[in-house]
């Protein structure tokens, strides 16, 4: 398993796995997530596969597949009037495709992202996660995140 750098080769595969993340949220909350829908324009992934501000890396197995991602967004706060100057490296989205699941490549991801993290100087790795996907916690919590603020709501039936 080899983790890189997202390229433009990689386009296809990413969207695959893209609306595979879609629809576990889209089944999970419909009333927020539209079904059959796309996040990210391929014009916007060519932007973040070339940023070094939104930095994507793919998991790619022997046989040269893509098995997962890791969307990443680096943050910055300085000279705020209550917050201290950090640098935080924040996860956008981390999907490992159904049919590779249970072998690893979302541990490895995050190694990747820990050692990518430790060689550019953060202090910290941030997250959010949807409270409907219990595994995708587990998986979080496994890997060392515990809740730094939680988003509640309140929702009010239309009908």
């Amino acid at each position: 398993m080899t983790v890189r750098k997202a390229t433009r080769d990689d386009l296809d595969r990413v969207n695959s796995l893209l609306e595979q993340v879609l629809e576990v949220h889209a089944d999970g909350r419909p009333d927020i997530f539209k079904h059959g829908t796309k996040k990210y324009s391929d014009s916007e992934l060519f932007e973040f596969f070339e940023n070094d501000l939104t930095p994507v890396f793919v998991a790619e197995n022997e046989r040269g597949f893509v098995c997962g991602y890791v969307f990443c967004i680096v943050r910055t706060t300085e000279n705020n009037s209550i917050l201290k100057d950090r640098r935080e490296l924040y996860i956008d989205d981390l999907c490992v495709d159904e049919s590779c699941r249970g072998q690893g490549i979302g541990r490895r991801l995050f190694e990747y992202v820990e050692e990518y993290v430790q060689t550019n100087n953060f202090d910290s790795i941030t997250l959010n996660v949807w409270s409907l996907n219990a595994s995708a916690i587990r998986f979080y919590e496994k890997c060392g995140f515990s809740p730094l603020k939680i988003t509640m709501e309140k929702s009010y039936d239309k009908d």
